[in-house]
Order: C-alpha cells, then structure tokens, then sequence
C-alpha cells in the first residue's frame, strides 16, 4: 500500500473504536495519570479520537504521511485537544519526556529497525511512563476464517499473503527482547478479540473488503485476485443479518525505567 498517495488520504478514518477497546485499555492503563498521550503511527487519528474520548486531556498524533495526515485532521476536527505532526516512529520530532502514555497500534509491522523505534519512544516518555504496542504476531494472523475471524480466509484463498506476513510479522519473544533492550521494564503481554467493525449484513462486509480501506494487506492482491477473494468468502461465510468482524491482536505494556 502507498501511505503516501492521496488516493488512499480517508483509508484509515472510516471506522469508530468499539467500546471492547477502550475498556481494554481502560483496564491496562490508570487514565488519570495520564496528561499527555502521544499517538505514534496515528493514521487517520481513529485511536487518537478514541484516547481523547476515554478522558486523556491532551493527544499528539504522529505519521509519516502527510495525505493521511491531512485525513486525520479533518476526521478529528472536532477534538480540540487532538494534535498532528508529520514524523517518524524513530525520529517523531517530540520532546524527550513530554508523554506519559504511548500508543503505537498496527504500525511495528512496518517497521524494519525495531530497536530504533523503542529507543524513540523511551525518550519521548516521562520517567515511568507508559508504552503499550497493539499488533498481531503471526500465531494472531493465522487464526482459522470464521463468521467473525473474516482475516483468516485470506491466508486460506491466498496462501502467497501468508508468506507476506511470515515476513513482516515479528514474534512476541522478539519483541519483548526488543523492548529490554531499549530499557523498558515491567513488560507485559496480553491478548484482545477487537471489534473491528459490525456489519448490516453480508454484502456490507464484502463492499468493504472491495474498498480495501483500512486493509493494507488487500493491497497485495491484484484487482482479479481481490473479486476472487471476495468469492471466496461470500462462499464461505453464512449470510445473517448482522455480522460482526473481529480480530485477534496481541497487546504489549511496558514501562521506562
């Protein structure tokens, strides 16, 4: 996927955060602590809206693309208390210690240097501040398609994304290696079944596959090989009335030290 064309400017800010989610991070995080919450690999400021909207006074969205930059700043123009700037997850362009809380969700998988960007986030933290990373490790991608896990056929239809994720999918133990490394401590790894979107029906879901938005897997198929997916799934999931899309995500917390 280009992140840099703005064809694909309102790819990440078609969705809201379902309520599973911020109590998740309710839970994991004590939210009155928190003043200053940056949104490092933002997007299109979906989960920068959902921090604001479970009480954290001030947050800064971070990404590297300035059209879906712009995107963001449009989806959140209502927050106030919402701020962009274009940076980068290893060079973000915030004050060493001004954040409390980090979030960095989907976005490590894109990464290559992974020690440089907890080493950036290290800085960027106040003194026992708060890094929590959401991703999916491989065992996440590779779940069985169901009538909610919708990612797994994917791997099943095409096997050649499967070979896509095994390289770009990092594991847990690497992971919080990584971490260590960069200095963090209390590190601890959690699992969350995410509402990712909830559909009238079937043919909801298949349009939405079809816009690719907010997938940028599906743009590893070609346009024959996404009609021949969409096949496939309408073939392998029942057609209800309500379908709820979920995936499996795996959650890292740590602290700086």
């Amino acid at each position: 996927m280009d992140f840099h064309s703005k064809d694909n400017m309102y790819s990440y800010t078609n969705r809201e955060v379902d309520m599973t989610w911020k109590e998740k991070i309710k839970e994991l995080i004590d939210i009155a602590s928190i003043h200053q919450a940056a949104d490092i690999g933002c997007g299109g400021g979906i989960y920068s809206k959902a921090l604001a909207d479970i009480g954290i006074p001030s947050v800064s969205g971070i990404d590297y693309s300035k059209p879906i930059l712009e995107g963001a700043v449009k989806h959140c123009s209502n927050y106030s208390n919402i701020s962009f700037q274009l940076g980068y997850a290893n060079n973000t362009g915030l004050e060493s210690g001004s954040a409390d809380f980090i979030l960095s969700r989907a976005l490590i998988h894109h990464i290559k240097d992974l020690g440089s960007v907890f080493v950036e986030a290290y800085r960027v933290l106040k003194s026992d501040g708060c890094y929590l990373i959401q991703d999916r490790t491989l065992d996440d991608c590779l779940l069985e398609g169901s009538n909610e896990h919708i990612r797994g056929y994917f791997f099943e239809a095409f096997p050649k994304l499967k070979e896509f994720e095994k390289k770009r999918r990092r594991s847990s133990d690497n992971i919080k290696l990584s971490l260590q490394q960069a200095g963090f401590r209390k590190i601890e790894e959690h699992r969350l079944w995410e509402i990712r979107k909830t559909y009238k029906n079937k043919q909801a879901l298949l349009d939405d596959i079809q816009s690719r938005a907010g997938r940028s897997i599906m743009h590893e198929l070609s346009d024959a090989e996404l009609a021949s997916l969409i096949n496939y799934i309408d073939q392998s999931i029942s057609d209800i009335e309500e379908l709820v899309e979920k995936d499996r995500w795996t959650l890292f917390k740590a602290v700086k030290g």
